[in-house]
Order: structure tokens, then sequence, then C-alpha cells
């Protein structure tokens, strides 16, 4: 799922971002169009956080399927 990111209004001294969260979808014409799926906003410091957080799992992941094809490789030989 694509995200839009952007610098939101907020007081003084405070960062905050919105997320658009989009969806690709066709229209009625067959045309693709991305669709706001839902939208927040956040602290720029809890969106870093979050972001780094995500990466984390995400090498983990990534670490965990460069095993499982090594294995597979091996078994093919």
């Amino acid at each position: 799922m694509a995200k839009k990111i952007a610098e939101k209004a907020a007081p003084a001294g405070v960062k905050k971002v919105e997320i658009q969260h989009l969806r690709a979808m066709k229209d009625d014409s067959g045309n693709d169009v991305n669709v706001v799926d839902r939208t927040e906003v956040k602290l720029v410091d809890v969106a870093i956080e979050d972001a780094e957080a995500q990466l984390k799992v995400a090498e983990a992941k990534v670490t965990e399927l460069k095993a499982d094809v090594a294995a597979y490789k091996k078994i093919k030989g």
C-alpha cells in the first residue's frame, strides 16, 4: 500500500506529519487511480519511531527469507 507523507501544520515547536494511506483501484473507465484509504496525523518523532520499528521487522523477515532460499537451493543441489 502506497503512502503520501507531508508536514502537517502545528503550533510552534511541534512537528507533525500527515500520512495518507493510498489504495490503487480502477475507475469505471478502467483507468488506474489512487484512493485515500485512511489518513493519520502523528508527531514526527512518533512517526520516525514507528517506521524504524517496522524496518527492524522487515529486515528480520528478509534475513529469514534469505535463510529459506539458501536451504531450498541446498536441497535442490
